[in-house]
């Protein structure tokens, strides 16, 4: 099939979990043989298969520039078009079929936002998002829970991730090792989990360490920072880590706990959406409210036998969420289905 893909972000341009997301699934959609090209407002990666057109954005209110942008593309030449987002504005445009996949709630987000600045402007994109219900022909979802904020969308097609990249070192790390993907501020907390391990992990595991994957630069004792890294440098990390932690507010979904237990590292989270339905509700990874959070990721740095067992859950869970199942399931949701015209509305 020849399938139009838009994502805002990808990683040569943007940190932004949703670009990686995009990006791994376009490579994975070509070796299965379709062809695919992906409106961006980044460029290819060195590791792309597929083509991508750059689509401008402008410098101010990017979001909604890059999704006004998208009007001026005929996608008519392709057999699907798969919107992760921003395709807001493509009413009266001809369409092929047309799929809309949410990776979050916009609304759930304005929610836990911070800042009324912030907050307005995830609610006008909520507004946008709602709108885009009516828009596309099949509506996915990547999460149940991210299905829970909207009524209209039925199927529900979870992210995936490379089995064959994420998997199991050979060894572990020889000293206590937490680490930590995503931001210091904001939902992802990061700066919350730095000063547990300051005040709380470090004085009780001297020799612990914390590896920090952000673009914020962190230092002090113990603590290593790695920055924006490659694809080898991160699943080197996520395999010879000891626990993995990402204590966000709020996850659609939470790509980096699926990452972690593929590499055969337990995952300690707060009880945010996503962390929640991945391991389950603590069945394939620990949850742990704030004031709880501290000792439990004692109990797995310290405890070898819960440390075991966890790396073994989560080594079965990972399981669900290869991408040859996502992307068959992908493929028959792509099938063309019996229709009177292109869609106009």
């Amino acid at each position: 099939m020849n399938i139009a893909i838009t994502s805002m972000y990808l990683p040569s341009g943007s940190k932004i979990g949703v670009g990686y997301v995009v990006h791994a699934f376009a490579n994975e959609l070509v070796k299965r043989g379709h062809q695919v090209t992906v409106f961006s407002q980044s460029g290819a990666s060195a590791d792309s298969l597929y083509e991508v057109v750059v689509v401008p954005s402008g410098n101010r209110l990017r979001t909604f520039g890059f999704a006004w942008n998208l009007r001026q593309y005929d996608w008519t030449q392709y057999d699907v078009l798969n919107a992760h987002g921003d395709d807001w504005f493509l009413w009266g445009t001809r369409r092929p079929r047309h799929i809309h996949t949410y990776h979050g709630s916009l609304l759930a987000e304005t929610l836990h936002a911070r800042g009324l600045t912030t907050k307005v402007r995830m609610a006008a994109m909520a507004l946008c998002e709602f709108g885009s219900c009516f828009l596309a022909d099949e509506l996915v979802a990547v999460s149940a829970n991210t299905r829970r904020y909207n009524p209209f969308v039925k199927t529900v097609i979870p992210n995936g991730v490379d089995l064959s990249a994420f998997r199991p070192g050979a060894e572990k790390s020889p000293v206590p090792a937490l680490l930590f993907v995503g931001t210091m501020r904001g939902r992802k907390r990061g700066a919350m989990l730095l000063d547990l391990f300051r005040t709380e992990i470090r004085p009780r595991l001297p020799n612990a360490e914390f590896w920090a994957v952000c673009e914020e630069p962190v230092e002090g004792e113990g603590i290593k920072w790695h920055g924006r890294v490659s694809k080898e440098t991160l699943t080197d990390l996520y395999s010879r880590a000891t626990v993995f932690c990402l204590p966000s507010t709020y996850e659609g979904f939470g790509v980096p706990y699926i990452e972690a237990m593929a590499s055969g590292t337990p995952v300690v989270a707060t009880p945010n959406p996503g962390a929640c339905e991945i391991t389950a509700c603590g069945e394939y990874g620990l949850l742990a409210a704030d004031g709880q959070l501290a000792e439990t990721l004692m109990k797995v740095l310290t405890d070898r036998e819960l440390n075991s067992r966890l790396i073994r859950l989560g080594l079965e869970r990972s399981l669900d969420f290869g991408w040859d199942k996502v992307c068959a399931d992908y493929e028959e949701l792509y099938a063309p289905r019996p229709r009177a015209a292109a869609s106009v509305a």
